[in-house]
């Protein structure tokens, strides 16, 4: 578990994603992608493989958030496993309606 803040950026220990926080709901959360810890760019290195339940895999440019959005994060670099929390999968943002111009 790590405190995440604003702007830091994590990377997968078992395939290529990397992410930056957006938005953190404070304290230590444990941030995981294909249900291993993510740790920060360079800490680690590529060690096995996804599981099995977390292997959907992470999309480039899209915002990651947890059930109640406290949770906020951009991924930067694709991959082969899916992200969550805690054992949970982090849902894709949905993208906000334009305003209708008249």
């Amino acid at each position: 578990m790590a405190e995440l803040k604003p702007g830091s950026r994590w990377a997968s220990q078992v395939c290529t994603t990397e992410v930056i926080v957006v938005r953190s709901p404070g304290g230590d959360v444990n941030l995981e992608c294909g249900g291993s810890t993510m740790v920060p760019p360079g800490e680690g290195g590529l060690n096995g493989s996804p599981d099995a339940a977390a292997s959907e895999g992470s999309q480039l440019g899209k915002r990651y958030v947890d059930g109640n959005d406290a949770l906020e994060i951009l991924c930067t670099k694709p991959g082969d496993g899916s992200l969550g929390v805690g054992g949970t999968l982090l849902g894709l943002k949905e993208a906000k309606p334009l305003p209708a111009s008249d």
